[in-house]
């Protein structure tokens, strides 16, 4: 089953960047065919650039690209990574980066399609060998390549107690 469809069987609606290409656009259209809530937050400089998606649920329009991920995510109740390139790892590791501080305990997932994250996963594997990632923040990163066992896998997650700083005696 295709994660539009997934979603929408478990009541959950789409946010995402607003467009209506790509296989973001994809997906927000197979979660509006299977009759499920598509929230799209576009910043007005790519409305027409990105050719924003005008048969969305709701359409929020914002100034940036901060704004717009900041929306995205105090929007979402957790995140989903598909195959994609710069815009798609950016976002992925910030919202990452922002578990890791503490700023929000949602869950964060790739829907890992023939393998495409392999090596953003060994690269992971890598910063935690070399110690530049505790493996309990690596463990955030939930992979699957189905997209129902993604959303149970999800679902279940507790996220971790650990933060990014350490504390330290300095007298």
């Amino acid at each position: 089953m295709g994660l539009g469809r997934a979603l929408v069987e478990r009541r959950y609606g789409l946010v995402y960047g607003g467009s209506s290409t790509g296989l973001m656009g994809v997906l927000a259209d197979a979660v509006l065919a299977a009759g499920g809530t598509v929230t799209g937050v576009i910043p007005e400089f790519l409305v027409g650039r990105e050719v924003a998606h005008r048969g969305l649920t709701d359409l929020k329009i914002v100034s940036s690209m901060h704004q717009r991920k900041e929306t995205m995510a105090r929007l979402a109740d957790g995140f989903i990574a598909l195959p994609g390139g710069f815009g798609t790892i950016e976002e992925l590791f910030e919202v990452l980066t922002w578990g890791q501080l503490g700023l929000h305990a949602k869950p964060c997932g790739l829907l890992d399609v023939g393998g495409y994250f392999g090596d953003l996963l060994r690269f992971l594997d890598g910063a935690v060998t070399h110690q530049f990632l505790e493996p309990a923040n690596r463990a955030r990163v939930i992979v699957a390549e189905e997209a129902g066992t993604l959303l149970d896998r999800l679902e279940a997650q507790a996220p971790p107690a650990v933060t990014k700083w350490i504390e330290t005696d300095v007298t």
